[in-house]
């Protein structure tokens, strides 16, 4: 078994994950997936909370251009991600493996309220923690719920599943010349412009020095690479 170099992490997956090649929705093959990579994680001793996005339900910013009130419009995405982590706990249930979804708010019987002395408890028994409905807050995108929470429990990475591995210069996916980076320091990130995390969660990170990993989460064991500290399947930004 290969040596964890991060032991505690969080791992931010966006809703579209979920939906696999639906238009939206749930995907069960997509969840299963999602399921089986991170309970490798797990049987390596990794303690690992989880934040979704809402993407394969609903986007509060594309509610507000489309005329909708903004603050109507997160709180149905922070909805939105209440269902994905209810889900998504469903799922790791079956499979065997102990979760709990906290709440940015009270939303009993749905999901409690959040409890860092109890997620932390949960965390050090192996157990997974999905944490849900954003900061509780308008105006702020399930990244900075991801960074902010990942403080909290004193997590030593935020690990960002996206669908290339790591961050490149461009686009891989429309420019083939596009060069990928191994490692970045937050400066460096800055001043070349790359998008990794939106800027909130990107000055937590920076402020806090919290490293930011980007990976692959689809390819093949990356999850347990990425927490081995093997980074060609992504980019640690520090």
């Amino acid at each position: 078994m290969a040596e964890l170099k991060y032991k505690r992490t969080l791992l931010k997956i966006s809703g579209e994950s979920l939906k696999g090649d639906k238009e939206h929705g749930y995907d069960a093959e997509a969840v299963r997936s999602i399921v089986k990579r991170v309970k490798e994680a797990l049987d390596m001793g990794a303690q690992i909370a989880l934040v979704v996005g809402a993407g394969n339900i609903w986007r509060g910013l594309a509610g507000s251009q489309g005329g909708m009130d903004r603050v109507t419009a997160d709180h149905m995405g922070m909805l939105a991600t209440v269902m994905n982590a209810l889900c998504l706990k469903d799922a790791f249930t079956s499979a065997g493996i102990p979760c709990h979804v906290h709440a940015a708010s009270d939303l009993t019987p749905f999901a409690p309220r959040f409890d860092r002395d109890k997620a932390l408890a949960q965390l050090d028994k192996g157990e997974l923690v999905i944490f849900a409905a954003g900061t509780g807050c308008p105006y702020f995108t399930t990244d900075t719920t991801a960074a902010l929470r990942a403080l909290e429990i004193k997590a030593q990475a935020l690990l960002k599943a996206t669908k290339v591995n790591g961050i490149y210069t461009a686009d891989p996916k429309k420019d083939p010349s596009a060069e990928r980076f191994e490692e970045l320091s937050f400066r460096e990130a800055l001043a070349r412009k790359l998008k990794v995390m939106d800027s909130s969660a990107f000055s937590l990170c920076e402020d806090n020095d919290l490293h930011i990993i980007v990976f692959d989460f689809a390819e093949e064991g990356a999850l347990c690479k990425v927490l081995s500290g093997d980074f060609s399947v992504g980019t640690v930004v520090h």
